[in-house]
């Protein structure tokens, strides 16, 4: 007799298998590791760090500006011309000086034979007198005055101090420094927002999880009052519109279900938009599963102080007043003396400083520059009137989001307040349907309830049910908003 293994060890080994990977694929988030992924993959808060970075360089930048530049020039430069230092007549006079000198000679002779003929026959066996030396002297002479300039060669190191710029120095070292705290305080203000986004996704998942469970639950309570209404049917104990009034009810419940099922689906996608995970991530909240929505009274107080202090939105107007007062200092200090010393050292071939021969030859020079605006027909007082408006205009609207900040932080409290106030009253009406459901169920199957009564009962336990769940995912979004009011989310 031929003996088969039994398939079920294999079959209840691959369920194993089946059931491990599942597990394994999906993961179980926690509040605060979504919170953690939306800071981590927020690509607006990646920017953030990036723009911080840049400020703080900048920053850096600014206060090299106190301190000496050095700065190297150098240069060529082709001249179709030479540069002469002789007219062209003096060229001429001193390439002929021995002639010139010469013909003054024979001159001042003829004078002598005129006043006295006796020494004409001695001065002609002299002869035409001539000075070559003096004229190769004389070419000598222009040759050294004669310079080649065709080609320019030159360079030079500058080193320069300012001493006084009229305060813009300063100004523009503190404009950076605020710009950089501001930029810090915006990355704040978006992180908040960030956890407040994360935390409203996160409980919107939390309460269709639950109200998936209790739709499931209802349509399995009306699934069994189906079943036990089609057998008093059959039995006669009811009659035909009691059966058709459940099977409504029934594909009511299916529609809903079939509802929160979509809606659950949607806010998974969208939580895992915010956390920068793939909207097809199998992902499980920690939350999800409780039988209950753990909710407590804030410990904190809202109140308009700690906002002030915390508000990273309303810190960054403050350091933006504090950049236009800066930016005041800067349009003034554009007509006030500036001062600066400096020292360089430069090279030329031709050297300049020893006859323009074909060398590099250098010179070394330091000074103090003086620079005073005089006159620019107002310019400068309307320019500072501008850059003052716009500080004035600055402080308005720090002052203006104080305001709102404090309306905010007191919509927050009273929205918080009122959340806790309806978790009370649903759960109180939610005892008051239970006992209902209770009585109604008891009495259905007694006979002394009717069917529509049931139903009535049921539903109304059901919204009992699905108000709480509201009240409980109310409260946490209420409280996170108020900690936000306050600028004490995430802390």
């Amino acid at each position: 007799m031929l003996h088969t293994r039994s398939p079920l060890p294999l079959i209840l080994l691959a369920v194993t298998l089946f059931a491990a990977q599942t597990a394994a694929a999906q993961r179980t988030l926690s509040l605060d590791s979504c919170r953690n992924l939306a800071l981590s993959n927020n690509h607006k808060l990646l920017a953030a760090e990036d723009h911080i970075s840049a400020a703080t360089y900048e920053h850096r930048a600014a206060k090299t500006n106190y301190l000496p530049k050095l700065s190297a020039t150098a240069g060529y430069i082709y001249n179709a011309r030479r540069t002469q230092l002789l007219s062209k007549d003096q060229r001429n006079t001193l390439n002929h000086l021995g002639d010139l000198a010469g013909s003054r000679l024979s001159q001042k002779a003829q004078e002598l034979v005129q006043q006295f003929p006796d020494l004409a026959q001695l001065i002609g066996s002299l002869g035409t007198p001539s000075f070559p030396t003096l004229n190769a002297l004389g070419k000598t002479i222009t040759r050294a005055y004669s310079t080649d300039t065709h080609n320019l060669f030159g360079g030079g190191l500058v080193l320069t101090q300012p001493l006084y710029m009229g305060g813009r120095l300063k100004a523009y070292d503190k404009i950076t420094d605020y710009t950089r705290l501001l930029l810090g305080s915006t990355r704040t203000e978006l992180q908040q927002q960030t956890i407040l986004e994360t935390d409203q996704a996160y409980w919107q998942v939390v309460s269709l999880k639950h109200k998936q469970a209790l739709a499931q639950s209802y349509l399995k309570m009306l699934q069994k009052i189906d079943s036990d209404i089609q057998k008093m049917y059959q039995q006669g104990v009811v009659n035909k519109a009691s059966t058709l009034n459940v099977r409504v009810k029934l594909n009511e419940a299916q529609l809903a279900l079939t509802k929160v099922d979509n809606g659950l689906s949607l806010s998974r996608m969208l939580l895992c938009e915010i956390c920068g995970l793939p909207i097809t991530d199998n992902i499980r909240l920690a939350d999800e599963d409780d039988a209950d929505i753990k909710t407590k009274p804030s410990s904190l107080a809202a109140d308009t102080t700690t906002a002030f202090l915390n508000r990273p939105d309303l810190e960054a107007l403050k350091l933006a007043t504090d950049i236009a007062d800066q930016n005041v200092k800067i349009v003034r200090s554009a007509y006030m003396p500036n001062i600066a010393a400096f020292g360089s050292y430069y090279l030329t071939n031709p050297n300049v400083y020893d006859g323009f021969r074909n060398k590099f030859g250098g010179n070394m020079s330091i000074g103090v520059a003086l620079h005073v605006p005089i006159w620019n027909w107002g310019e400068s007082k309307y320019r500072i009137r501008a850059a003052k408006a716009e500080a004035d205009a600055s402080r308005h609207n720090y002052q203006q989001a104080k305001d709102l900040i404090n309306l905010q932080v007191n919509q927050a409290r009273n929205q918080a307040e009122e959340a806790q106030k309806r978790l009370v009253i649903a759960q109180n009406n939610l005892a008051k349907a239970n006992e209902n459901l209770h009585y109604a169920d008891v009495g259905f199957h007694e006979g002394v309830i009717s069917t529509s009564d049931l139903l009535e009962a049921q539903t109304a336990w059901v919204e009992a049910q699905s108000q709480k769940i509201d009240a409980q995912v109310d409260v946490k979004i209420t409280q996170a908003t108020m900690l936000k009011a306050i600028g004490r989310i995430g802390n």
